[in-house]
């Protein structure tokens, strides 16, 4: 019985697939999308956290605990009180400072180690006993002196930074480090690190010598005594401002939380297509089972019962999803090791460095990914399986009822339920950082609207049916009649049809709508935040490195610069599981902040502030939201070793920092800090002056202007909204691909139509309907089918993306932006649509009409 039963479903399905090849291949490739998309980008974010997480090892080595500083450093006296506490059984202290190496694109890290207790926690990080000055010979003596050259002074590289540095050892490397070139003897090859890293490794007493950090330590690594926890050693070590326990897990949690929102974000962006593919699998499910309902009939009729009428269209959707799982998997798994090789690990968002990590590949997200696939085709089928189990035997053999099985998709109430369900879901909070009620706010929006297809589709057609019956333009237009008043009487089978269209479109409008109006905010806000007319920077941020007095007199005093504003940044730690927060030195005047800030919300009124309040600071947007810095309150930061009290007088939009930064006046720093370093310069010209002429006459005048970078306000908004592109390209790929999907799907959707209206065809023509009158009719249906679709996919869409804009965008992120509809592409899509459902619906109608009237009659009797 159960051979037979399996040859019977082989067949059925077998067989459908075969008559049917198109209806098919689109509901695999929509599936395959999906899949391919989704993971793809799982894998390459898998790729990028395993590299990161490697290095992070490598550095971290052993140690069950470190004490990280600012990238300022703290006092090298600490290291004397945990040496010598009883719960530390040993205590390894690093200086890790980022500097140039001028003339070389490359930022180079030193760690300044003490090798003999850097060896017991992190031997990776030692040179090999091998190295020695080129073109010397080999001895033992050479040897022995080798093993002792750590403790000289020299630097040890790493292969990849001498390749990139292109030097050997014997050498000597120019590096800049705060307002000073220094040239380093290069010793020998850090052997144990990891390919692709830029690392310098120095014995930390030359180390603070010659790079200018004497008595300053950034980090201590520790090796705790048995019993002792980091949570212990937290509560009870007194520690500078600034200065934190962390545990050996914690830089990858930083990461963890610096990237998550972003790569929850990917994902499930990507997974949006394989929910477009889902409704696009129910679409054609239902209309092939509508078709085929006859025949399912007699197959029940010939002894199968109900319920093996629904596994048989179970199992067949279960492998449109398997073939399709199979054929995406392969698909994302080319697509990630192309895009790791041309956009990085981190997709153009900037979370993971410059590296190029190699693909890996999960079984557990191949199998999660092929089991998702394999859910969204089954989920695709399973109304359409349970309403033909469901059908009595009798009324399905019968021509003509096949509306009638569509009557409980007619029900209002779900629909309204979904999207009573969206409204409250939209207001709930984030967990742990990630919108996942507002996603779900999402789902429930678009399944809502699609529920209530039937009704909507019928509260428009019946009106527009009456008024043609009853005016001139449906005597002058009887196909325009005939198409309006079949769709009028069969919105069930207009609503499925229209399913996938809704969905994918509807999806394309929320994405296309998210991307043009953070593009667009982007825009508006570097017009804001860029008002000069060149900007200098020394290095790359996040680098130890300054302008000198020199290069600050020659900026100051050039003849073509009508005013320059110094700034610099500064990343401060709150807390050992947090990402850092960015505090930004730059002029503001109470009275004109508004002026030279995108601020956001109620300010503080400069005239209310009595003399003996805090210094003022504005936050970004992230403050408020990470750390309930609201307007008027007080925030404390770490500056040289204290906590320091501020009064938050704003909150402007920063969409650079997704973490938090903190604006401060140079005067105020300054008192508080003693610290009068620069980084970055504003430069405004005088009439006349151009930017390129300038930063010409710079690059040979000032005297650090082989590590400065110059950049005209224009060449900065080009590249930023060039990392823009790239940081959204899969959104993009997204797009077209559901683009493609729901053209492929008006194709296949018309045709089946088309092939299961076969006797409807026959009996307009027995009556005396011409060939050329039904194409016109199908064609006219197809055109307000489609037309009706996309009007409901608009609204939705536009919908999803009030969503996307102001919840899960503000919610992931912390910033918010300005609606703007990508008018010119909606409409050109509809357009595109439009002419595809037309000519497919006529195209789909000529091999439909093809059967003889006769004999497409004769099947109904």
């Amino acid at each position: 019985m159960r051979s037979s039963m399996l040859w019977v479903w082989w067949q059925v399905i077998a067989g459908h697939a075969r008559m049917h090849r198109l209806r098919t291949t689109v509901q695999i490739l929509a599936i395959a999308v999906g899949v391919a998309l989704g993971y793809a980008v799982s894998l390459i974010n898998t790729a990028a956290l395993a590299e990161f997480n490697a290095a992070l090892r490598e550095v971290n080595g052993e140690a069950d605990a470190s004490i990280e500083g600012p990238r300022t450093g703290f006092d090298e006296r600490l290291f004397g009180t945990l040496a010598s506490d009883p719960r530390v059984e040993l205590a390894s202290p690093v200086l890790s400072t980022d500097v140039i190496v001028p003339g070389k694109p490359a930022r180079l890290t030193i760690l300044g180690l003490d090798p003999l207790r850097a060896g017991w926690l992190t031997p990776e990080l030692l040179p090999g006993f091998q190295s020695g000055a080129r073109g010397g010979a080999r001895s033992d003596e050479a040897g022995t002196r080798s093993r002792f050259s750590m403790f000289a002074d020299g630097l040890f590289l790493s292969p990849t930074a001498l390749e990139r540095l292109g030097v050997q050892p014997g050498d000597r490397v120019q590096v800049q480090v705060g307002d000073q070139r220094v040239g380093l003897e290069v010793r020998g090859v850090l052997p144990g690190v990891r390919p692709g890293r830029l690392l310098g490794v120095m014995d930390l007493g030359f180390a603070q010598w010659r790079l200018g950090r004497l008595g300053t330590l950034t980090r201590i690594d520790l090796r705790l005594r048995p019993g002792v926890t980091v949570e212990a050693l937290r509560s009870s070590l007194p520690l500078p401002a600034g200065v934190n326990v962390a545990g050996p897990d914690a830089a990858e949690a930083r990461l963890a939380t610096l990237s998550r929102a972003y790569r929850v974000n990917l994902n499930v962006l990507a997974l949006v297509a394989l929910f477009t593919g889902s409704f696009l699998v129910f679409s054609l499910q239902a209309q092939a089972t509508l078709a085929r309902r006859s025949q399912l009939a007699f197959l029940r009729a010939a002894g199968l019962t109900a319920g093996d009428v629904q596994r048989l269209l179970l199992v067949e959707a279960a492998a449109i999803g398997l073939v399709g799982s199979v054929l995406g998997l392969a698909l994302g798994a080319g697509l990630a090791g192309s895009v790791l090789a041309a956009l990085g690990g981190d997709l153009g968002g900037g979370y993971f460095g410059s590296f190029t990590p190699g693909l890996v590949v999960p079984w557990q997200a191949t199998a999660g990914y092929a089991a998702l696939g394999v859910c969204a085709a089954l989920a695709g089928g399973l109304v359409p399986a349970r309403e033909a189990a469901r059908t009595a035997i009798a009324p399905a053999l019968r021509a003509g009822a096949e509306e009638d099985a569509l009557a409980p998709l007619g029900r209002a109430w779900p629909g309204v339920v979904l999207l009573a369900m969206a409204g409250v879901l939209v207001w709930l909070p984030p967990v742990g950082g990630i919108p996942l009620a507002a996603y779900l706010a999402i789902g429930c929006m678009l399944i809502g609207v699609i529920a209530l297809q039937p009704r909507i589709a019928s509260a428009v057609f019946r009106p527009l049916a009456g008024w043609l019956q009853d005016s001139a333009p449906g005597t002058r237009w009887p196909m325009l009649l005939l198409a309006a008043t079949r769709l009028a009487r069969a919105p069930g089978g207009a609503a499925i049809a229209m399913a996938g269209i809704v969905a994918s479109f509807g999806l394309m409008v929320a994405m296309g709508t998210m991307v043009t109006s953070f593009r667009g905010s982007l825009e508006d806000w570097l017009i804001r935040v860029l008002p000069a007319d060149v900007y200098a920077r020394i290095g790359p941020f996040a680098t130890d490195t300054n302008f000198s007095a020199a290069d600050l007199r020659v900026l100051a005093a050039h003849a073509a610069i009508l005013r320059v504003e110094f700034s610099r940044n500064i990343s401060l730690s709150l807390g050992p599981d947090r990402a850092p927060v960015v505090l930004v030195v730059r002029p503001v005047a109470l009275e004109r902040a508004a002026d030279v800030l995108p601020l956001v919300g109620a300010n503080l009124d400069p005239a209310e502030q009595p003399p003996s309040d805090p210094p003022p600071v504005w936050v970004s947007e992230a403050m408020v939201d990470l750390y309930g810095a609201r307007v008027g309150a007080t925030l404390d930061l770490p500056l040289a070793g204290q906590q320091r009290r501020f009064r938050i007088v704003g909150v402007w939009r920063d969409y650079a920092r997704q973490f938090g930064s903190v604006i401060l006046r140079p005067e105020d720093y300054e008192r508080l800090t003693g610290d009068r370093t620069r980084t970055e310069a504003a430069l405004w010209l005088r009439p006349g002056a151009r930017a390129d002429d300038l930063i010409r006459d710079l690059q040979r005048s000032v005297p650090s202007a082989e590590v400065m970078q110059f950049n005209s306000t224009g060449e900065i908004r080009a590249l930023t909204l060039r990392v823009f592109d790239r940081s959204f390209a899969v959104t993009y790929v997204l797009e077209i691909a559901a683009i493609l999907i729901g053209m492929i799907g008006v194709a296949a959707t018309f045709s089946s139509q088309a092939i299961a209206r076969t006797r409807e065809f026959g009996m307009l023509r027995h009556v005396g309907v011409t060939r050329s009158q039904v194409l016109r009719e199908l064609a006219l249906e197809g055109a307000l089918a489609t037309g009706h679709a996309l009007l409901v996919g608009l609204g939705t869409g536009l919908l999803v993306s009030l969503v996307l804009i102001h919840v899960v965008n503000r919610q992931s992120f912390h910033w918010t932006m300005e609606f703007a509809a990508p008018v010119g592409l909606i409409a050109g899509l509809c357009l595109a649509l439009l002419a595809c459902a037309t000519l497919t619906a006529a195209a789909a109608g000529r091999r439909a009409t093809g059967v003889s009237p006769l004999r497409a009659v004769h099947e109904d009797w």
